[in-house]
């Protein structure tokens, strides 16, 4: 006999009304997280998935959604493709998820995609940057990005450098796969159309987590650049500061470089700490000191008491941002159905920590831009932070088409 006729049964023969819920009802919503949790990686995946486990909590505490508790179910992608592709096939089939958030690398997410479409299931990015994501050859109903994209990313570098008009000839450096070469792709389309008197003079691609850069440094500084651009995220940046310092590396491109891949990330400038190039311009999405629009403060001082963390991490944010689409998508679709929450979402527009952010129709791709700023040593702080006076919180709007 079902929960519900039982429920009546004994509510009658007690002579009582009782409302009773089915089992169903009292199901959590399940999100399936593929992350990095381990490795070099882990000081960002863990903060990208705290983000999204405190966001969970809001809504919980405020009482679910469409009646229903949020669960989120993490596992570790390791931050290869294979394994996220692995165990976000785990979580459907195994963990019977209803949605997928997560991944972290430009070759991790479009491989979970195509998991996600083989099972019309709703994926959202929060993280990889790739365009090839949700380009018109592998965009599909239920795949939706709340990060930047390579094309936004390498467009706003060009902004930004097209300023300094004492530099006339640029290098570039980053990793050797799709986000890399993408990004620099992008960057210099855009510079040679802002700035047809700036060289392009060396391009270095050293593998993804090389562990030697000092030939790649050293031939770079070999074709005297006036400026470099660097598209090398997380721990592979701070693997070049360090072999570059020994070099003179930065006093010979008179620290003029702009540090792209969340090189400004509190991760990063914490992890690097004395050893942060200082006056480099760096990217991130976020900042515990910035003064951003209205309830930004409020949601750092949540991320604060939520982690324990005074100086919390810089990429929470996206975590929270991606499990915002999703709720407010639900809430629109009235239903957990894939296909009606996959619909919802195109056009839709949220109010985030960072300010309004609506997902387009068109690629499935949210305007989600980053804070560029100069780095300095603030006597607050045992890392250095991007100058506050600095910041600039560039539109990506006039950059996405």
């Amino acid at each position: 006999m079902a929960k519900f006729a039982i429920c009546r049964l004994v509510a009658a023969s007690i002579g009582v009304l009782v409302l009773c819920a089915t089992g169903h009802a009292q199901e959590p919503i399940r999100v399936g997280f593929p992350i990095v949790m381990s490795g070099a990686g882990a000081q960002f995946g863990v903060p990208v998935l705290k983000g999204a486990q405190m966001y969970a909590e809001e809504v919980n505490k405020s009482g679910g959604i469409l009646g229903r508790k949020i669960e989120i179910v993490p596992r570790d992608t390791k931050l290869r493709p294979d394994e996220a592709v692995r165990v976000a096939r785990e979580l459907i089939t195994r963990e019977r998820v209803n949605f997928l958030v997560g991944t972290f690398t430009s070759a991790e997410g479009p491989a979970v995609s195509e998991i996600a479409k083989e099972n019309k299931i709703v994926f959202i990015a929060p993280v990889p940057a790739t365009d090839r994501l949700t380009a018109p050859d592998s965009l599909h109903p239920f795949v939706f990005r709340v990060a930047k994209n390579t094309t936004t990313e390498g467009r706003a570098a060009a902004e930004i450098l097209s300023k300094w008009q004492d530099v006339k000839r640029v290098a570039t450096i980053a990793p050797d796969y799709a986000y890399g070469q993408d990004t620099v792709k992008s960057f210099v389309e855009r510079i040679k159309l802002l700035r047809p008197d700036i060289e392009i003079v060396d391009q270095q691609w050293p593998k993804l987590s090389e562990p030697d850069y000092t030939p790649f440094l050293t031939a770079q500084l070999a074709r005297k650049p006036d400026a470099v651009v660097s598209v090398l995220c997380c721990g592979n940046f701070d693997t070049l500061v360090k072999q570059g310092k020994p070099l003179g590396y930065f006093e010979s491109i008179k620290f003029k470089m702009l540090a792209l891949g969340e090189a400004g990330s509190v991760e990063t400038m914490r992890a690097l700490g004395s050893d942060y190039p200082l006056g480099i311009w760096g990217n991130t999405y976020d900042a515990f000191y910035w003064d951003g629009p209205p309830g930004h403060r409020a949601y750092i001082e949540r991320l604060q008491a939520f982690t324990g963390e005074k100086d919390p991490s810089s990429w929470p944010i996206q975590g929270y941002i991606a499990m915002q689409f999703l709720v407010e998508a639900i809430k629109k679709a009235k239903t957990i159905d894939s296909e009606k929450v996959a619909a919802a979402m195109l056009g839709l527009t949220i109010a985030s920590p960072v300010g309004p952010l609506t997902m387009r129709e068109k690629d499935h791709q949210a305007n989600r831009g980053q804070l560029y700023g100069i780095a300095i040593k603030d006597a607050g702080y045992s890392f250095a932070i991007l100058d506050p006076k600095s910041i600039l919180s560039i539109d990506p709007a006039k950059l996405m088409d």
